[in-house]
């Protein structure tokens, strides 16, 4: 069997698992109807495992001496789909609770070493529809290819994977409607993937002065508040999600505020952490959250051995008590800040840095800035359009990055067809009522649709 090293970046994340947060990205997608399972796994065969070879290898320790002791990644030949590919059906009576509990019950489960690290739950017995559930490795790839490479899954059209008119995932016309959002919603830094352009590109975002300064000062000197929201997270976790939002009401608030979708989105999220801290603190106070910067040339294919190509830059959600208007306007203040300093460029430098160090001082690093902030944070813009999953319709998607350390709050916002939903993935030892947090992102939406004269859906 062949052998292949483990890129040190992405070694970072095969290290990282721990009880209390696995290196586990979670998707979700809603489907309008039943999935046909033969077609299904002739699309996985077709567009995952013979594109991108990660999917059909298992890691193994590295041995030799230490500069040799990187884990590699060896080729499974053969791979049976139905190892990885599990129907389930749920109870009746099949609710979004009932979804939910199903979800939450894997959050806390490894994926198993000894094959490609990588599963999907096809989920039938829905009140409406089924659902499928996708759990891969960090150390495959960051959560934007990895939201691509689903993508590279679905079509336009309910009969494209079968008439032969799929598009291959580089022009596909989902994935050119997810890089144009991705360049409004984050930076991209494409020219800084190689080691040497990253450090001449930290030298000049040094020599910036002040922005610098501020943004590594940030960096190291930002400390995670005490409150309701943050704890020693423990191993025991759950998923809740909204129902769909009408994206132009969003739109509409966005416009009228001089905003962006993602700065109101991102305001009622700062919106409900003060609600919920309130409620359990009698104050609020702002809340640091890690936020996911792409620094992949997404114009470009995604190479076939994907990986991890992305920064994590830090900001305050303004929840210490200011009114919706005033929360917004802060909102977009800080994320246009965020926009102009060279922190990408300087978080991307440190985890390059991270992954060379070895497994224990990785560790002990990812520790120490994930302690900075109560979670992540990701705001995924999905295709305008439906897409068709072997031939049934997508209804709408979620995805949630994993948090490290002791974070204790997750938050996906995806928006695609014109919808909008958000997830929540929280330590039930920490914050043992998720619902609550959703209940209060809604009521936040609400008050910042009354303000601007808009309805929610």
């Amino acid at each position: 069997m062949r052998e292949h090293r483990v890129d040190p970046v992405d070694a970072i994340w095969l290290g990282m698992d721990r009880p209390q947060n696995l290196m586990v990205i979670e998707c979700l997608m809603f489907l309008d109807g039943p999935l046909d399972r033969e077609r299904f796994d002739r699309v996985v065969r077709e567009r995952l495992l013979a594109v991108y070879p990660v999917f059909s290898r298992r890691p193994v320790p590295g041995t030799g001496r230490w500069r040799r002791r990187r884990s590699r990644w060896r080729d499974v030949p053969d791979l049976d789909v139905s190892q990885h590919v599990r129907e389930v059906r749920l109870p009746a009576p099949g609710d979004d609770a009932a979804l939910q509990r199903y979800v939450s019950g894997y959050l806390g489960t490894p994926l198993p070493r000894e094959r490609p690290l990588w599963d999907i739950h096809l989920i039938h017995g829905l009140e409406e529809g089924s659902a499928v559930y996708v759990r891969l490795h960090h150390a495959l790839a960051d959560g934007i290819a990895l939201t691509q490479v689903l993508l590279s899954l679905t079509d336009e059209t309910p009969e494209a994977d079968r008439d032969g008119t799929h598009a291959p995932p580089a022009p596909h016309h989902a994935l050119a409607d997810v890089v144009q959002a991705a360049r409004r919603a984050a930076p991209e830094v494409p020219q800084l993937l190689r080691p040497a352009r990253v450090r001449r590109a930290v030298r000049e975002g040094l020599r910036l002065g002040l922005s610098g300064v501020a943004a590594l000062r940030k960096l190291l000197l930002t400390t995670n508040p005490d409150t309701s929201l943050a704890g020693e997270a423990g191993m025991e976790k759950a998923a809740v999600w909204s129902a769909p939002i009408d994206l132009q009401g969003i739109k509409d608030i966005a416009r009228r505020s001089g905003a962006t979708v993602n700065d109101v989105l991102v305001a009622a999220l700062a919106g409900a952490l003060e609600r919920y801290q309130l409620d359990h603190d009698g104050q609020a106070v702002d809340i640091p959250t890690m936020i996911p910067v792409n620094l992949r040339p997404m114009h470009l294919p995604l190479p076939r051995e994907l990986g991890n190509r992305f920064a994590l830059v830090l900001l305050m959600l303004p929840s210490g008590r200011l009114d919706a208007a005033d929360r917004l306007a802060e909102t977009k203040r800080r994320m246009d800040v965020i926009k102009r300093s060279p922190e990408p460029v300087i978080t991307f430098a440190l985890i390059l840095g991270i992954g060379r160090l070895g497994a224990r001082l990785s560790r002990l690093l990812v520790t120490f800035f994930a302690s900075k902030a109560t979670g992540i944070t990701t705001n995924v813009p999905g295709p305008r359009e439906a897409r068709y999953l072997a031939g049934t319709r997508i209804d709408s998607m979620l995805g949630w990055v994993p948090g490290s350390g002791h974070q204790t709050v997750g938050t996906c916002i995806f928006t695609y067809a014109g919808k909008v939903r958000v997830g929540f993935k929280v330590d039930l030892a920490v914050m043992p009522d998720p619902q609550q947090i959703l209940d209060a992102f809604h009521d936040e939406i609400d008050a910042l649709a009354a303000l601007e004269g808009s309805v929610r859906a």
